[in-house]
């Protein structure tokens, strides 16, 4: 089971160091524009094989990347100053279009997984550069809410004196400062939130939501701002989203993908939770979520179908 990165960056490396400790796969190859990172990436990780699982770990070129059955993409352009979001969009998506013909040019079978940020935006630039070549846009995955959900699930889980694992709670739409905590779907051991806090004599009234919910929206910014990027929780999502997929396993996750309908926003790309299995996209399933946060997820989708919209006015 082969896996191609492309992109050996922070994100793209600490995702290959995660499917190591994991035991993701059977072989990793990095690639990347400059190749002394990438092949120093991949000899660092390699060294790290004798202490967890048995993979082959190297760097490569595109060619390297036939027979992938999963291809990450953590390849994209940094901010300049006093670029503005969709000038540097535009230059992501210029970035995409060289990068998926030549994935997909060698690697014609494998589920597209984008990391790239804004992923919403850039999980809907490279579903349409796939389907020029006629490939489905349920092979092509973002990351989308997969991290912001297990945070979600960690605070809570804090709180509750509950291992995350068995905290059921999501959060949708947007990748970013519209997201939502769908705090109308949280269940731990089959019981509503608010019926496992009455049984354990647990506070969670508004004040300690807000806390949660600022936390969790926020963490990017304060987690950037103490050591300049993130980067371990995201490696270890995209690990855990490849691994779904190579093992077919059938989980489901909040990643994104191109969607019809999203509560009246058509063809757009934003989290829901969806069935992953081996062929990428198996089902998707609209949440049942009470009227604030159905609203809320109507204006995050929103959002995300303007810059979808300006960026193909721009011409990028």
């Amino acid at each position: 089971m082969k896996i191609g990165i492309v992109g050996s960056g922070f994100v793209g490396a600490t995702a290959a160091y995660a499917m190591v400790m994991r035991g993701v796969g059977r072989e990793i190859v990095l690639v990347d524009a400059n190749r002394s990172r990438s092949l120093a990436e991949a000899d660092d990780i390699l060294h790290a094989v004798p202490f967890s699982h048995q993979l082959e770990v190297k760097d490569g070129d595109f060619g390297d990347l036939q027979g992938c059955r999963v291809v990450v993409i953590a390849a994209g352009a940094n901010q300049r100053p006093g670029e503005t979001r969709l000038e540097l969009l535009g230059r992501n998506a210029g970035v995409f279009r060289d990068v998926v013909p030549k994935i997909l040019n060698r690697a014609p079978e494998a589920i597209l997984v984008v990391a790239t940020n804004p992923v919403d935006v850039m999980t809907h630039v490279a579903a349409q550069i796939a389907a020029e070549r006629g490939i489905s846009p349920g092979r092509v995955i973002g990351s989308g809410t997969t991290l912001d959900t297990a945070r979600f699930r960690a605070l809570l889980g804090r709180h509750l004196g509950v291992d995350p694992n068995h905290v059921h709670a999501y959060v949708l739409g947007e990748h970013g400062d519209s997201e939502v905590l769908t705090w109308s779907l949280v269940t731990i051991g089959g019981l509503s939130l608010e019926e496992f806090c009455k049984q354990r004599s647990i506070r969670l009234d508004e004040t300690v939501r807000q806390e949660i919910d600022l936390k969790v929206r926020k963490a990017a910014y304060t987690i950037i701002s103490g050591k300049g990027a993130t980067y371990y929780g995201i490696g270890g999502a995209l690990a855990r989203i490849t691994e779904v997929i190579l093992r077919d396993q059938r989980s489901l996750l909040t990643v994104c993908t191109p969607l019809k309908d999203v509560f009246g926003v058509k063809n757009v790309t934003v989290s829901m939770p969806h069935l992953v299995g081996g062929e990428g996209i198996l089902s998707t399933f609209p949440p049942v979520v009470d009227e604030n946060e159905r609203e809320l997820l109507r204006k995050s989708a929103s959002l995300i179908a303007d810059v979808i919209t300006q960026l193909n006015q721009s011409g990028a």
